[in-house]
């Protein structure tokens, strides 16, 4: 699979180093490896969801409890997660880590990829929500603090983009 492994198990290291302890997700390409290392790491808990919004009820209820989580979804998934991000995590302050797999933009061969990752920063930025692209593995521990930091001290949420560069690997 040209999902990339080394540069999955930063991003995961990353998460655990900041003390996410609770990731939330549905299945996804580029996010499977990921997926994994959250079911096999006995230090996390894997929730695995029907749909996104739903991964935003459990990071509130994980933040509500003293536990720092993370969601994990794609384009789309982010899409359909809007009404609990603005009506929950924004509404009542609360610090929600999105990690984003940022389908649909340049080089991206799946026609039904496209329209998702046309659209994702710009409802990002009608939502004020504060973001940043992971692209290079070198600054994905940095910016996850960075990511986390601007989370907890605003209380609100904040999303990282995974890109193509990071997540994939040509065969």
């Amino acid at each position: 699979m040209p999902v990339s492994t080394a540069n999955s198990q930063i991003v995961f290291d990353a998460l655990k180093n900041n003390g996410v302890r609770v990731v939330s997700a549905l299945p996804e390409t580029w996010l499977v490896h990921l997926i994994r290392m959250a079911e096999e790491d006995p230090d996390t808990t894997l929730v695995r969801l029907a749909k996104e919004e739903e991964g935003v009820g459990i990071s509130m209820g994980a933040h509500l409890a003293g536990v720092k989580s993370a969601m994990l979804m794609q384009n789309h998934g982010f899409l359909a997660s809007v009404n609990g991000v603005v009506s929950g995590a924004q509404l009542y302050r609360i610090p929600l880590l999105m990690l984003i797999s940022h389908r649909g933009t340049f080089g991206e061969p799946d026609p039904w990829q496209t329209e998702g990752g046309g659209v994702t920063e710009n409802v990002l930025r009608a939502l004020g929500i504060a973001y940043d692209r992971l692209d290079d593995p070198q600054t994905v521990p940095g910016k996850v603090v960075d990511a986390m930091t601007l989370a907890e001290a605003s209380l609100r949420p904040v999303a990282l983009l995974l890109g193509r560069s990071l997540m994939w690997e040509e065969g």
